[in-house]
């Protein structure tokens, strides 16, 4: 027994050698294979920005419908995520006007049914946005030269307390092509980690049920409220399609934006002569198409009793009943959030508002800010956007009358002015505000995003991006001290 030890020993000393041997050899095989690197429409270097690179396999993207892509996700070149998608131009002006195009997504499974998916650290949904900064070369202007304004803007109503859309710097690529930088963020909607709103079923008719949940936005029709299937190019030119009122999406506040009642009928052509004194609410939730008429009835009929009250209530008085209907201080923010943006079309366009069961009417989240800040026309550096009435003469889209009659409130006033000198000594501090915007900037310069932006939209323009985030800055000390000394005015 004892002499076989030595020749098992020595077989088990060369299957122990020749086996690593093999592993040897198999290391050095695999440390010579080359990494696979994804190959993109453009050099990255070392970015760590999130690069996506979406594929649609021959098909032309449409306005409406959605077609299939595949959609990758890469960071520094490593791939993080994979899935399929449907994709979407989205828009209406913009589109129009913007040679960078936006895109509306949502994520689906093998068979095109909608499903849950997570981006980033955003919570799991269907439904997401691709925005691009507005860039017109026939007539060489750009909206937000800075990319960051709706990124911005989101941040701070958000670190406000309120919801807005999460959101992330990306840059795009098309079926080869380099898009440049985007913004990908959150669609608003119904959901339990967005506009946070209980479900409205068709049978929800009792007196309770009917209450809620709502989602209403004042703004242009263009777009997926109309359900249009027309051919792309059709999109090129639609303008009548913004002012397309109908009583199925939509319902006309009974008051002109002077408070006074109507006495036309509602639902006419696009562009009326009259059009610049009304204001139309869209149905958002529940959808126009499954919205009963019985919950059309409370929803209209509430915005109405709520219209009917802020006109009428005395505010010398210490009696209120506008306030049975909206929360105060939702209002309140939105003006801040709209006021320190300058969002020129806030309020008149975009503006969400929502109404959950048994509680009242709250404004927003806040919504499209590519032409505020220091971009905007219109109105003046040093006064309110809620005065765009003062400025603008029968736009098709006016200043509702809501905002001006609030300002007449001292009971808003002493809130705002409350609110704000709150908010100056955190959020709104100018510390603050600039040390968002240099993060944000930061990530796009350091990573070399905002030089690729540059290459492929604004050379050709002739846009200054670091002079453009400067100017920022500026509008922002410039804006808050005006404010400042506005709202302790009041």
């Amino acid at each position: 027994m004892n002499s076989t030890k030595p020749v098992y020993r020595a077989k088990a000393l060369i299957f122990a050698s020749l086996l690593l041997i093999v592993i040897h050899s198999c290391q050095k095989d695999v440390d010579e294979i080359p990494y696979d690197e994804p190959q993109f429409a453009i050099e990255t270097g070392n970015s760590d920005m999130p690069y996506l690179v979406v594929e649609t396999k021959g098909l032309g993207i449409l306005n409406e419908p959605k077609i299939p892509a595949d959609l990758t996700l890469y960071v520094q070149k490593v791939e993080i995520q994979r899935t399929l998608i449907g994709i979407e131009f989205r828009g209406s002006t913009s589109y129009r006007l913007s040679d960078k195009k936006s895109y509306g997504i949502e994520t689906w499974d093998s068979e095109g049914n909608d499903t849950d998916v997570a981006f980033f650290d955003f919570p799991e949904e269907e439904d997401f946005i691709l925005m691009g900064h507005i860039v017109n070369l026939e007539n060489k202007f750009v909206f937000d030269r800075t990319l960051i304004y709706n990124y911005f803007g989101y941040e701070i109503f958000s670190k406000m307390g309120r919801y807005a859309s999460r959101t992330k710097l990306v840059e795009l690529e098309i079926n080869g092509e380099y898009k440049g930088v985007y913004v990908f963020m959150e669609k608003l909607k119904r959901d339990k980690n967005r506009i946070d709103i209980k479900k409205l079923e068709p049978t929800d008719t009792d007196s309770t049920a009917i209450t809620g949940g709502y989602i209403l936005k004042i703004d242009k029709t263009a777009g997926g409220d109309l359900n249009l299937d027309e051919p792309l190019e059709y999109f090129e030119d639609n303008w009548e399609d913004d002012a397309l009122y109908t009583s199925d999406i939509s319902f006309r506040s009974k008051y002109d934006i002077y408070g006074n009642l109507i006495d036309f009928a509602p639902f006419d052509v696009p562009y009326h002569s009259k059009q610049y004194l009304e204001t139309y609410f869209l149905y958002d939730y529940p959808k126009s198409d499954e919205i009963t008429e019985m919950q059309k009835s409370y929803i209209q009929g509430y915005i109405h009793d709520f219209e009917t009250a802020l006109l009428t209530d005395d505010f010398s008085s210490d009696l209120r009943t506008y306030t049975n209907y909206i929360d105060l201080e939702s209002f309140v923010d939105f003006f801040v959030i709209n006021e320190i943006c300058r969002n020129v079309d806030g309020y008149r366009l975009s503006t969400y508002m929502y109404k959950d069961r048994g509680e009242k009417l709250k404004m927003g989240p806040v919504w499209d800010l590519n032409i505020g800040f220091f971009s905007g026309d219109r109105v003046p550096m040093d006064d309110w956007v809620i005065n765009y009435n003062n400025f603008v003469s029968q736009d098709p889209w006016m200043m509702p009358f809501w905002w001006p009659r609030l300002m007449e409130d001292p009971l808003f006033t002493e809130m705002l002015k409350d609110r704000w000198n709150n908010l100056r000594f955190n959020i709104l501090s100018l510390a603050e505000l600039n040390r968002m915007v240099d993060m944000a900037a930061g990530n796009l310069r350091n990573n070399g995003a905002a030089e690729r932006n540059y290459f492929k939209w604004d050379q050709q323009i002739g846009i200054d991006w670091e002079s453009s985030i400067e100017e920022l800055k500026s509008y922002l000390e410039e804006r808050v001290l005006w404010m400042d000394s506005e709202i302790s005015a009041l």
